[in-house]
């Protein structure tokens, strides 16, 4: 049988293997050496994964051990092309609890934000990136969330030629309930994203405004070098949710926001 390998060498138990097919249906095996040694040679085998139909894929370790991925074929016609990596090791100590059940960005009966100010924010949520993740996560965060009904301030929605780039990032500061920082290796190394931090932080402190950071193929340490309150928030992490997934929990609590507030 014919099978496209992947050796992923050594890794530790619980991490996130991620497999992109492009063409046809294949199917996918995540093994430790000795059951793909038996994949190989035809004996009975065990493995993580199955017939994929969507891509990605994404599979986790069950215990240390060096692994292999094994795309076949077998029972299946057609060709397909095929990548994997290893993400990035999830940050320990995320709490995973659904927004909507944190005090911190739900209280007083749900109502977010400062309740003296007295002004309804034009957006819902302010994304901070850098521009080098606006491929993988932020223009398909940015685009979910608007198509959920959400308003968004994205650079590539907001931005004109001619528009003054501060002004244009200050004005969203100053209107968003929401302050989505997608903290990347990237982002901790850009100037830009540095000023709508400390925005989003100096609006959090007073009450103004809620941070949800969304980390994106960045360790716990590399976070924790950069910004020690950032790695002490709730957050999601899209080595373990999707963008679809993040953006309909923002969007659910939103409206809920919303609802509540126009009962008032």
């Amino acid at each position: 049988m014919q099978f496209t390998k992947y050796d992923l060498g050594q890794l530790d138990k619980g991490r996130v293997v991620e497999i992109i097919l492009k063409g046809n249906a294949a199917n996918v095996r995540l093994m430790d050496s000795s059951n793909f040694n038996n994949y190989r040679n035809g004996r009975n085998h065990r493995y993580i994964g199955g017939l994929a139909k969507k891509s990605p894929v994404r599979l986790q370790t069950t215990h240390s051990a060096h692994w292999y991925v094994a795309i076949d074929l077998a029972g299946l016609g057609g060709r397909v092309q095929s990548s994997v990596r290893v993400l990035p090791a999830p940050l320990p100590q995320i709490e995973n609890r659904p927004l909507a059940e944190v005090p911190s960005l739900v209280h007083n009966n749900g109502l977010i934000m400062n309740e003296d100010a007295g002004i309804e924010p034009e957006y819902d949520v302010f994304i901070s990136h850098a521009s080098e993740d606006k491929d993988e996560v932020v223009r398909p965060l940015a685009n979910a969330l608007k198509n959920l009904g959400i308003k968004v301030w994205y650079d590539e929605f907001e931005m004109r030629i001619g528009d003054s780039l501060r002004r244009k990032i200050d004005k969203g500061l100053a209107n968003s309930r929401f302050g989505i920082v997608v903290v990347s290796r990237d982002f901790i190394k850009k100037g830009w994203t540095n000023y709508e931090l400390d925005g989003i932080i100096t609006k959090a402190v007073s009450g103004e405004q809620i941070i949800l950071p969304i980390w994106h193929n960045i360790t716990k340490k590399e976070v924790i070098d950069y910004s020690p309150s950032l790695a002490d928030k709730l957050a999601r992490n899209t080595a373990i949710d999707t963008v679809e997934d993040i953006a309909k929990e923002i969007a659910d609590v939103i409206k809920r926001i919303v609802e509540i507030t126009m009962k008032r």
